[in-house]
Order: C-alpha cells, then structure tokens, then sequence
C-alpha cells in the first residue's frame, strides 16, 4: 500500500509499506478521508516520519470482531487501546496505558482494535464523519464534561482547526462564543461559523475588553487551543469566579497557578480534555448531522498523490481542516 511520509525539511513524499496487521479482535480499513492535524510541525522542522496521521474514515474490508463485517463504514478514533482497562470499558480509552501505538492513518489501509471504530450513519459523509476525531472531538467532550449550554458565555483562545471547531460546537449548543487569535484568515472563518466576537490577544486591554462584554465578571468558561501558556493564564485570569477552564491546546512549557488565587479563592474548575467519551459518539453525531456551518470546518481537500500541496497548505495557517484522500 500507500501512504504519506515526511522525507526532509519541508518535504513531503509517498511510500510503500505493508498493509499493517490486525490486532487481536480488531478490524482492517480501507481509509477513505484521513484528516491533517499537526504534522506540519514536523514537516517544517524536517523531523523523518512515515507513520503520520490519527484520523480516518472508510470501510472494513476485513474484521476480526464480531461487532463488525466487511462493508462497514467507520470513523476509526485516534491512538489506540487495550480494551479491557477501566478507562477501554467506560468509554474514556483515550487514557488507556496498556497500549499505546502509532496510527499512520494518512494510509490507504489502517488497523485498529474494534473498540476504536464506530459506524457512520448512512446520511453521513466520509468527510464529514471525520470531524467526529480532532476537529470536534476535544472540545466536545469537554462541553460534554462541564455541562456548558445555550446560558454559557465561553471564551475560546486559538483559533486552529481544533478552536474553530469548539466554536462550531458551542454555536450548537447555543452558547455566546468570545473567540482570540490573530490569524487574519482563522479569524474571518470563526465569524462565519458564528463566533459574536473575536478579539486580538496583544491589546493591552484583552482583559477589559473581555471582562466589559460580560457585565464585568468575566465569561462563564473558557476553552483554550492554542498551547501558549499567555493564553492559559488570559483563560484563568478573565473567567469569572466558579467558572471553569478546559485545556485542549498541548503545552511542554510551564504555566504558573498559584493555587489559593486561581482555584481555592476563585473557585474555578480547570480540566484537561484530550477527546471525549465514546458513549457520547451518538451524540457528536447529531452535532455533525444537524449543525448549519460544519461544512465550513472542511476547507481544503487533496487526493494523497498530492501530499506535498496538502503540507504546505498546512504550513500556511491558511485553513481549517484538511482532508487527505488516499485512493486518488
């Protein structure tokens, strides 16, 4: 088979490799559409990679479960699972320990453990189905977690393909949605998917600015993507008190919290949300069926032969969710 690889700096290629084996219960899919995440990073550091991509959609073409059959279309989960930890059994496998694994989902054949495959309803695109992994997963589930609603203020920093589509979930939800970035294109888009406001995070007044649009308390929530520990500390500082603070965005560098400020006096809720319980898999789907601007989160497609434009396309910034198609 095929699949994408990064061979230098800035430089993108396709390869040959084996169709991988099928874990132990597991299922084998043709993928369909593989989403791009952040493997742009790695293409512009040129850091060598072939097993590149966590997100895909497509068809069994062979199952060893008996939960599916050939001719299933699916939307595989990322990473992977042992199936049988406490974390696997609850829907949470995201946090399963046993098993991590490499995906190489920018593939035209991926396998997975059949927990991590879940079927597309028949008035579903592959495409669409997609978003059900990164673009929406994250900061659904953290929605799902804190209870936010159509009453909720919420602040989302970041405006990459994961913050734009914790602005399209909140929209859903009804929710009045305060969004930050500086990105010129990302911040256009995040208007069009039904952001109220979008505010540039190096005015000196971001804190009053944020704080004056709700009555001077501060937003119900926040929702941070970008990683940059300025706006972990923008999300901490503006939310009112009991409020709550999800992070979605990875960091490798410190934020400080002062305990008795930030959380005891406060009272504020801050969690980590890395995707969202598979149990709510039904759910998400309703969001992708129903939502009128999740088209608008899909901005670029390009068959895999062309991996080399997808890249720098990714590169660019000047996108939301690309998707990879591996057959064409």
């Amino acid at each position: 088979m095929k699949k994408a690889a990064i061979v230098g700096e800035r430089k993108a290629a396709l390869v040959e490799a084996p169709i991988p084996e099928i874990p132990v219960g597991g299922v084998l899919v043709q993928v369909r559409v593989a989403p791009m995440c952040a493997e742009y990073k790695g293409f512009i550091s040129g850091q060598l990679n072939d097993y590149l991509g966590h997100e895909a959609a497509g068809i069994i073409v062979e199952s060893l479960s008996p939960m599916y059959q050939a001719g299933d279309r699916v939307v595989l989960m990322p990473l992977s699972s042992c199936g049988l930890c406490r974390f696997c059994e609850s829907g949470d496998y995201i946090h399963c320990e046993k098993n991590p694994m490499s995906d190489a989902s920018i593939a035209q054949f991926v396998a997975k453990p059949a927990l991590l495959a879940r079927r597309i309803p028949d008035d579903v695109s592959f495409e669409k189905a997609s978003l059900a992994c990164c673009a929406l997963g994250p900061s659904f589930g953290a929605f799902q977690a804190l209870g936010a609603s159509v009453f909720d203020t919420i602040l989302i920093t970041g405006l990459g393909p994961v913050g734009l589509g914790a602005v399209a979930n909140a929209k859903y939800l009804g929710a009045r949605v305060i969004a930050v970035d500086t990105n010129p294109y990302r911040i256009q888009l995040a208007k069009e998917l039904g952001a109220d406001v979008v505010l540039d995070p190096t005015d000196s007044e971001i804190h009053t600015l944020i704080r004056s649009l709700c009555n001077g308390e501060g937003p119900d929530g926040a929702v941070e993507c970008s990683g940059a520990p300025a706006a972990h500390r923008l999300c901490i500082d503006v939310v009112r008190r009991k409020g709550w603070v999800t992070f979605v965005g990875e960091s490798h560098t410190e934020t400080p919290i002062v305990i008795s400020r930030d959380l005891i006096r406060k009272g504020l809720r801050l969690i980590g949300s890395w995707h969202y319980n598979l149990n709510d898999f039904p759910k998400l789907m309703q969001v992708i069926q129903h939502s009128t601007v999740i088209d608008k989160l899909i901005t670029h497609v390009f068959p895999m032969s062309q991996i080399q434009e997808a890249f720098e396309t990714s590169a660019s910034q000047q996108n939301a969710k690309i998707l990879i198609k591996p057959w064409e």
